[in-house]
């Protein structure tokens, strides 16, 4: 059995964001357990609308140049069932609600993600 991979985001660069969403993709696809955990602006990488994130490349011009797009790749997360977390600070510093995230992401605290992950190491993006 493959360790699962835990992977955080903590700022609002869509970049980060995107290749966060590659990676998890990829270790979901090699039978891995991924659990991507958003603090702090990076919440937006899991909202329904990533706007808010900085520097966005828009799906349009990913298709175009045949790289996999950010929505296509969030759901294949999700369909793949990555646990996705966002840090409830993250939220109120933010200011979305839980009702404007994508479904199955849960609000959590750090310390829940610390405690999923334990001793396993977490690769921060």
């Amino acid at each position: 059995m493959t360790a699962p991979m835990f992977i955080t985001l903590a700022d609002d660069s869509w970049q980060r964001a995107h290749y966060a969403l590659i990676v998890a993709a990829g270790a979901l696809s090699l039978g891995r357990t991924v659990t991507i955990f958003a603090g702090g602006r990076s919440v937006h990488a899991l909202a329904k609308d990533w706007s808010g994130l900085k520097n966005i490349t828009s799906d349009a011009e990913l298709d175009n140049r045949g790289v996999a797009s950010f929505r296509d790749l969030r759901e294949a997360v999700i369909e793949l069932g990555a646990n996705l977390m966002v840090c409830e600070t993250g939220l109120a510093l933010t200011g979305l609600t839980p009702d404007t995230l994508c479904k199955t992401v849960s609000v959590r605290g750090i310390v829940t993600f610390l405690e999923q992950a334990g001793d396993r190491p977490i690769l921060a993006l």
